[in-house]
């Protein structure tokens, strides 16, 4: 592949997520799907709806990404989540922060950026502080202190840290055959959970489940096979077109938010090249803006008060250090993550939705003590 090539195919990956990421914004302002708002309906009310509608999501995104395993369009190894460490620390700790911010902050990464597109002020405040304890997570001041704690704590493994290629491991399977029965089997049982019961099967909840995991997929193959050049023509190497950790990556909005405010900030360094999660950014936010004010629903929206600013604040600095400290949010390590079956993103998932119980637990108790 000639230089020009690769030029054009860049362009083409960047399009492609920017437009897969349009169609998320717009189908979670449509849909209403939302991590935060699936634990609080389960934990206050009772009502797994939202969490069936997360459930057909993942088992959507796990069976597609065994699908491309098995095909060869993809290379568990060669994604983001295909480590050989478990850091089992990390993604305890980090989810649990990030969970607790999310609901102190209204809503994680992702959420946060549909409601700025629907004209939430209080978000984009929430995005910024969220991307600048993020990049100090990922390389300043708490990022010294994550590298010298948590991360020095987890297993290292002679292959991937994932469950089909532990499995594959320890009986002798071919790893890509273990994706396939793993991933196909976990995703279809997750998809029977979510669909069983005649109240679930209306619309919105299968246009939320098997929309956002179908996207899930897509952003899989857009980066890890349209984006895959097997042996660059200037250095021979095998990479992975627009991304910022150089492996295949899908959906996150955590560092890919801390990211946009780098691209932001030093637009003239010719250095700084936009990349899948940065258009992702921006691509949430325009789909969620046309959804939006396709439906009339469009309007400002700013704090309440002194506690509601510190709540928020407070939340969204969570959520930027636990999210990268957990390498991934509710999207990064709840579903493009679970899609793998690694080990850090369930220990991480696990961990979120317990950081988030112990906020909705938090929050009822400040309101009995007003009370």
């Amino acid at each position: 592949m000639q230089t020009p090539d690769l030029s054009a195919l860049n362009t083409m990956v960047l399009s492609a997520a920017f437009l897969l990421s349009l169609l998320f914004g717009a189908l979670v302002q449509r849909t209403h799907f939302c991590t935060m708002g699936a634990v609080s309906d389960a934990v206050n009310m009772g009502d797994w709806t939202r969490m069936r509608q997360w459930g057909l999501a993942i088992g959507v995104a796990m069976a597609g990404f065994a699908l491309l395993v098995y095909a060869g369009l993809i290379d568990p190894a060669k994604t983001l989540h295909g480590g050989k460490r478990w850091l089992w620390l990390s993604a305890t700790v980090g989810g649990l922060l990030f969970g607790l911010g999310m609901v102190l902050a209204s809503g994680c990464g992702s959420k946060s950026l549909v409601r700025v597109g629907s004209g939430n002020l209080k978000s984009l405040v929430v995005l910024l502080v969220m991307g600048l304890t993020g990049f100090a997570t990922m390389k300043g001041i708490t990022a010294v202190l994550r590298v010298s704690t948590v991360d020095q704590v987890g297993v290292d493994f002679a292959v991937t840290a994932n469950l089909p290629h532990l499995a594959a491991s320890a009986l002798g399977l071919s790893p890509t055959l273990a994706t396939l029965w793993l991933g196909l089997g976990s995703g279809v049982a997750l998809i029977a959970w979510a669909l069983r019961g005649e109240d679930f099967l209306r619309a919105e909840n299968l246009l939320a489940g098997l929309g956002v995991g179908g996207i899930v997929v897509a952003m899989w193959w857009v980066s890890g096979s349209l984006g895959h050049v097997v042996e660059h023509p200037q250095t021979l190497d095998d990479v992975y077109l627009a991304t910022n950790s150089g492996r295949a990556e899908a959906m996150s909005f955590v560092a890919p938010v801390a990211y946009t405010l780098d691209w932001v900030m030093f637009y003239s360094d010719a250095s700084k090249v936009l990349t899948l999660g940065i258009v992702s950014v921006f691509g949430v936010i325009a789909g969620s803006a046309l959804m939006a004010l396709w439906t009339r629903t469009f309007r400002w929206e700013g704090f309440g008060g002194t506690e509601d600013v510190a709540n928020h604040l407070v939340g969204a600095a969570l959520m930027g250090v636990g999210g990268v400290t957990a390498m991934g949010c509710t999207i990064g390590q709840g579903l493009t993550g679970l899609s793998t079956l690694g080990l850090n993103s369930l220990v991480a998932f696990g961990a979120i939705v317990a950081g988030s119980v112990a906020g909705f637990k938090y929050q009822m108790w400040r309101l009995e003590r007003m009370d």
